[in-house]
Parts: structure tokens; sequence; C-alpha cells
């Protein structure tokens, strides 16, 4: 079975937000490390650093991952604003480090008018500038699939596939594949031939040994849309039958799959809860799980 999680805040706290991760009966979690639509933050402090590696090894949690800021654009042609998303990136990856988590997950930033070829080697150069700046480094970076609002880059497989063929510390880095945004770039999952095809893109042109990591997320806005908006499991356009062949697919029963649907419905009620329960039911569908 795959390790089911999702994201959880730090408002209180990063080793807080582990104990409500354990509280839903998570396996694993992703955090933001700090602010995600601000550019820096206070460095980590050494009891920060220690309470949380304490909460790691008692929650018993597994691929623990950080998501970074936002506002990060290593495609950016503007030399200002590339030169802080590499410093910003930096200090994503000594954060995510100090925490000793598994995984960075990053969006490859948008192009804002210089073309596709010009920001996937721009965004290729801040990847191996930053990690040149890490070395040593555990944490892993994976580039997660875009929905491709406006110039973003990363809504097509050849556009990761470019990056990890270019990059000189391609073996530091995989890929996320979220379902939301690759169904909404226009990959299709709903059927049974549909799922395979996409999946065999992915392989095509990544290889499925680079993927490390799912986001779970229903799409609220339909197929090819191109707009990043998320819905709870089987409650949007996706629909059940695509969380069902992938909980249950035997490639990926090793993997972290985090959600990141919205946290209440109208009424108030704790979604995390609800989609993790059909995750997990989904899941015991499975031949051989247990019932």
């Amino acid at each position: 079975m795959p390790l089911f999680g999702t994201h959880v805040s730090t408002r209180r706290g990063a080793a807080n937000a582990l104990a409500s991760a354990v509280t839903l009966g998570c396996g694993t979690a992703q955090i933001f490390t700090k602010n995600a639509s601000q550019w820096s933050a206070a460095p980590l402090t050494d009891e920060e650093v220690t309470a949380f590696r304490r909460a790691v090894g008692a929650s018993g949690l597994a691929h623990l991952t950080a998501h970074d800021a936002y506002v990060i654009n290593l495609a950016s042609p503007n030399p200002t604003t590339y030169a802080k998303s590499v410093n910003a990136f930096v200090d994503e990856l000594e954060r995510a480090e100090a925490l000793g988590l598994d995984y960075l997950v990053t969006h490859p930033g948008s192009h804002t008018g210089s073309g596709e070829e010009t920001g996937l080697a721009r965004v290729t150069g801040g990847y191996d500038e930053a990690l040149a700046r890490c070395p040593g480094f555990k944490v892993r970076v994976l580039l997660e699939t875009t929905a491709g609002q406006g110039t973003a880059l990363g809504h097509r497989f050849e556009h990761l596939a470019a990056i990890l063929r270019r990059a000189k510390g391609a073996d530091r880095m995989g890929v996320c594949f979220d379902t939301c945004h690759v169904f909404a770039a226009g990959y299709a999952l709903a059927s049974e031939s549909d799922y395979a095809a996409t999946f065999q893109q992915f392989e095509d042109l990544i290889g499925l040994s680079r993927l490390k990591l799912f986001h779970v997320n229903d799409s609220a806005k339909p197929f090819g849309s191109r707009v990043d908006r998320h819905a709870g499991i089987g409650r949007g356009e996706i629909g059940i039958d695509a969380f069902r062949r992938l909980v249950t697919d035997p490639r990926f029963a090793h993997l972290p799959m985090i959600l990141e649907t919205p946290k209440e419905d109208d009424d108030g009620n704790d979604m995390d809860a609800v989609n993790l329960a059909t995750l997990r039911r989904l899941s015991a569908e499975a031949p051989g799980s247990p019932r």
C-alpha cells in the first residue's frame, strides 16, 4: 500500500505539524518550512531543528517533504528576480536539509514571455547553481508537473525531461506527479486506456524511475483547462476510477501520495480525514490487500 499523507500547516511550528499528520493516521506528510508567499524567513534555530527531528523519530512518518515558496522563479529572464530566486532556493534546500527531509518539491517556474526554450535553459542553470552551492546534501529536488497556467513551464513531460537531461545535478533530482495538474495540462487519466497511455508517455520521456512522489488531487476544472484548482478525491473532473487505478497500481505501491485537497467543506467538516479514508478504501481493493 502506498504511504498516504497530506500537507500539514506549520503555523504552530514544524514539529507540531507532524502531530496533525499522525492524528490523521498518515504515513507521510508535506510542509512549508517558511511562509510560501515570502522570499525569506528567520533562520531555523537549533532548538527548532532538534524539536522537529525528535518529532520525526516519534511519529513513524517517512519520506517527509517540503514544498518551496511560490515566489521563486528560476526561469525568470529578469536578472534581479533570477538572483533572488537562486538565493531563496538555496535557503529552501538548507532548511530542508537541516530538518532531515527527503524531498523538496519545486515548480519549474515561468518564462514570462522569453519563450519555453529560453525558460528551460534558465531554470536548468538555476538548479545547477543552487545544487552546486549545497554540496553533499541528501535532500532530493523534485520537479513538479504543472497545470500550465500563463507562461508556466512543467505542463509537458518534455519540459521536465529536458531539465533532467541537461542538469548537471540530475542525479540529485526527481519528479513529483500532481494528478490535478497533469489532467488540467491535457494528460487524460479517467479511462483505463487513458491512464495507461499517460503513464506510458511519462515512462518514454522521463522514466518511471524518476517518479518519487505523487500529489493526489482531483481537479475542479475541466480536462485540458490549464487551470490549477484542486478538488477532493472523486469530487472533481478526474473522477474516482483514476484514483482507484493509481492507488492499486503495483508500480507505485511503495511511493508517498500526498493530498493537497481543500481542508474543509462548506460546512466546516475536516476533509483531510474524508479524502484519506477514500484513498485507503480504494487501496484496499487491490488484489491481496488486507481487508
